[in-house]
């Protein structure tokens, strides 16, 4: 993965959630907004679960969804803040389900760590899940320190949890792979995902984590810089309003669209701003979405 040069400068994009009362400022789909019929989209990011698959299961529609987007030759990327299995994995993982994907299009908040810690000559501290340690493995030692913290599952324990926050209060650098408050798990239900940990340590500490997956500005940037398209020119495609859809507009994208798959829990899209440009009901719906305002749309092919 090759970072932006400025990465570290170009902020975190974290959604601004809108105060109880507060009135809702919509997207394109909102009657207050302006609407263009054509939109110039040269490049879609998609997040993986949730969107795609939940747990190991493909949601109806998404292959074909997928072959749609790559027929109508628009640049695909995958971003995913998933931190409990490594890309390999995650690759494999879908190609059992039927989706083949290059490594080079799929992103990671750990590569984007491994890149950190090696320019700025950084040891890893690491709280993560022990299935992801394979991804900091091979890394040169260093002096300085840097905590990094993604989603522990089960190792977040006390002792954990402590020898972090000890690292931290001693001048270690603060890096989250992602701060997501939750997840659809494996068996359907929502769990806790690492944002409720990283602001514990925050808390804590009296230190703020370096965001690097999803919101962070340079995620999105790294992603749209391997495929030479603009921010105004792309779409995310989501089922977090805050971390994938609000983070996205925020980074400078020029559409995202929330589906309400996955995470995805009646009204939230209005708990965020700004908000999603437009709220759909899957991937299917969101590609035909891209397709319709593009110029692209296939005669017949179901309307969100």
């Amino acid at each position: 993965m090759q970072l932006p040069n400025n990465f570290a400068s170009m902020g975190e994009s974290r959604a601004w959630h809108r105060p109880p009362g507060q009135a809702y400022r919509g997207g394109f789909d909102d009657p207050a907004v302006a609407w263009h019929d054509q939109v110039m989209i040269r490049g879609v990011l998609l997040d993986l679960s949730g969107v795609i698959y939940v747990g190991t299961h493909v949601l109806p529609g998404a292959k074909d969804a997928l072959s749609r987007l790559r027929d109508a030759g628009l640049a695909i990327r995958f971003l995913t803040n998933s931190t409990r299995v490594p890309k390999k994995d995650i690759l494999a993982r879908l190609r059992q389900m039927g989706i083949v994907i290059a490594g080079e299009e799929l992103f990671t908040p750990a590569e984007v760590a491994r890149e950190l810690l090696a320019h700025r000559k950084r040891s890893p501290h690491l709280l993560i899940h022990p299935d992801l340690m394979e991804d900091f493995q091979g890394l040169a030692a260093h002096a300085a320190r840097a905590v990094v913290i993604g989603d522990a599952g089960p190792a977040f324990t006390f002792e954990a949890l402590n020898a972090a926050f000890r690292e931290l209060v001693a001048g270690a650098d603060f890096l989250a792979l992602a701060s997501n408050r939750y997840f659809r798990d494996d068996d359907g239900g929502l769990s806790l995902d690492a944002g409720a940990f990283v602001a514990a340590l925050e808390f804590a500490s009296r230190r703020r984590a370096e965001i690097l997956g999803k919101p962070s500005a340079g995620f999105f940037a790294a992603a749209l810089a391997s495929m030479s398209c603009d921010a105004a020119d792309a779409v995310m495609i989501g089922d977090d309003a805050e971390m994938d859809v609000s983070g996205a507009l925020v980074a400078g994208l020029g559409c995202a669209l929330l589906v309400r798959t996955g995470k995805y829990l009646p009204g939230a899209e209005k708990d965020v701003d700004p908000g999603p440009t437009a709220v759909v009901d899957d991937l299917p719906a969101a590609v035909q979405w891209i397709l319709d305002r593009s110029g692209q749309a296939s005669p017949g092919a179901a309307r969100a």
